[in-house]
């Protein structure tokens, strides 16, 4: 078993986006309409928008590969990148998505140590992250990390409003 990440960079902007968009569906299609999913994808996920994440220097973006095939990726955002006012001393967790046919490999761990690590290299002490309030495996992988619910905020599946549990861990 290897898992091995690589930093993605501008001309990696389309493999970014079939990544995005395949595990944001495998992950949350089946509870939410296929309107509100297409909504979402059609805006989160298109190539300008992709290109301009790319381009802050306070995004990092990183593939996660399990045995040379792509499973999934991690963003994680610093200072005015953040997408809740968290800190000067805090990193966020904004995207951490595994293909389906990767989970329960241990990828999704290493992608969490690999954020810890930045966190420590950008001298942050605290590290952050919002997931859905009824996505209760993601919640409990996260508390097994050492993360605590600190509140919530509203995230928007096209014109739905969901919302989002914040979850952090002092480093």
């Amino acid at each position: 078993m290897s898992i091995h990440l690589q930093k993605i960079t501008k001309n990696n902007v389309q493999d970014l986006q079939e990544v995005s968009i395949q595990t944001f569906t495998e992950t949350f299609k089946d509870n939410n309409s296929e309107k509100s999913l297409n909504d979402y994808l059609n805006t989160a996920y298109e190539l300008t928008k992709l290109e301009k994440e790319l381009e802050n220097p306070h995004s990092e973006f990183y593939f996660a590969y399990f045995n040379n095939e792509l499973a999934g990726y991690l963003k994680i955002n610093i200072n005015d990148a953040q997408s809740e006012k968290m800190g000067e001393n805090a990193l966020e967790v904004e995207r951490i998505y595994i293909k389906k046919s990767f989970k329960r490999r241990g990828i999704g761990r290493h992608l969490i140590e690999t954020a810890e690590q930045l966190a420590k290299k950008y001298q942050k002490n605290l590290m952050w992250l919002g997931v859905w309030e009824y996505n209760p495996k993601a919640i409990a992988f996260y508390e097994t990390l050492g993360f605590k619910v600190i509140g919530a905020h509203s995230f928007f599946m096209g014109e739905e409003e969901q919302t989002d549990l914040i979850m952090s861990k002092q480093l």
